[in-house]
């Protein structure tokens, strides 16, 4: 990770459908976000919270048994605004390289802007890290983001699905894939062989 380098680890839970067609005109909305803030490989800041979907607000029951949210909870959470300018302090000072698992973090919230009307709160580099996770490894199929931990023979932070725990999740990942490049860029060492031609040893003491 570069020192002197801001970098935002974001996830967002959505609203789901009932079923397709049901609401009518259905789009994801971000009802929990969890960022982790992270400048010269230090945490510096951690932020959690509920958010109220504006143009579906009732969760369906799908959506409220597998994220196991409710109705409550996003009901008393910040407004969509309100997430936008909490996310627009940490590009005050320099931008942020915004780090996800998978892309559909970045499309919601770019939709969901669109929607309300408000500026994207983001002008840094986006990185998703799923994609650098499956060239780094040369898989096939893009991997979840609690098998990726474990297949580091790693746990996740928390319960998978909490905004928060997955977004400190894929910054533990980040940096054991930060590790392994740093390893693998790493020249092997000199061996004494590579230092004397013994061609030319055994040459000298076969006249």
């Amino acid at each position: 990770m570069d020192t002197n380098q801001q970098h935002l680890f974001i996830d967002f839970e959505f609203t789901m459908p009932e079923s397709k067609g049901n609401p009518k005109g259905f789009y994801p909305e971000i009802i929990e976000v969890g960022l982790v803030l992270v400048v010269n490989q230090e945490i510096r800041e951690r932020f959690s919270s509920f958010v109220k979907p504006t143009q579906f607000p009732t969760l369906t029951e799908r959506c409220k048994n597998f994220l196991t949210i409710q109705q409550e909870q996003v009901d008393d959470g910040i407004s969509f605004a309100e997430l936008i300018n909490q996310m627009l302090q940490y590009e005050t000072q320099t931008s942020s390289t915004i780090i996800t698992w998978g892309n559909m973090d970045m499309k919601v919230l770019k939709h969901s802007c669109q929607k309300n009307n408000l500026v994207f709160p983001f002008q840094g580099k986006q990185i998703d890290l799923s994609m650098e996770y499956k060239r780094f490894f040369g898989d096939q199929n893009q991997t979840g983001l609690w098998k990726a931990v474990q297949e580091y023979g790693k746990e996740g932070t928390g319960k998978h699905h909490c905004a928060l725990d997955d977004a400190l999740t894929t910054y533990n990942i980040f940096k054991l894939v930060e590790n392994d490049k740093r390893y693998l860029s790493k020249p092997a060492p000199t061996t004494i062989g590579d230092r004397i031609d013994f061609s030319k040893v055994l040459n000298k003491f076969a006249l």
